[in-house]
């Protein structure tokens, strides 16, 4: 009985500490940070399109597609397999494109000034060369692996 608890203690301790591993690299993570930045920001735009402008249409657009970018980055670290990573960081990319969109379409029908706008988009734009970045490179390494197991040994 004492081994037993001994390994039992000793397994709990090392998945305990390779959790905390895991979320010292997620909160380290420039990607994972900049979008939960972002989608603050997002949210926050949200609040005052509805209360001070009475836009409900695009706001709503707008807050679905912002704090999913990061949403779906952070599913992303847990996924679980190469490939389920790679989709859930080009769903994210998605998001990135349509949060451009609605943030374009805010300051061209007068919602938000230019300055506000743009600083925005340059946050989004930040976001998505990050995604285009770490698909290429997950991408690359899923290629790797792959034909690392298609030869005979």
């Amino acid at each position: 009985m004492g081994r037993f608890c001994i390994i039992h203690y000793s397994l709990f301790f090392f998945l305990y500490s390779l959790e905390l591993r895991k979320c010292v690299m997620i909160y380290k993570n420039p990607l994972l940070e900049k979008s939960l930045h972002f989608a603050a920001r997002i949210v926050k735009l949200y609040q005052y399109l509805s209360k001070e402008k009475k836009e409900t249409i695009i706001s709503k657009q707008i807050v679905r597609s912002g704090t999913s970018i990061g949403a779906n980055a952070n599913e992303a670290v847990y996924g679980v397999s190469q490939a389920d990573f790679i989709a859930k960081l080009q769903i994210s990319l998605k998001e990135t494109a349509e949060t451009e969109y609605w943030l374009r379409l805010l300051n061209l029908s007068g919602y938000i000034d230019d300055k506000q706008a743009q600083s925005l988009i340059d946050d989004c734009l930040e976001i998505k060369r990050i995604l285009i970045a770490s698909l290429k490179t997950a991408k690359k390494k899923r290629i790797n692996v792959s034909s690392v197991q298609d030869k005979d040994f």
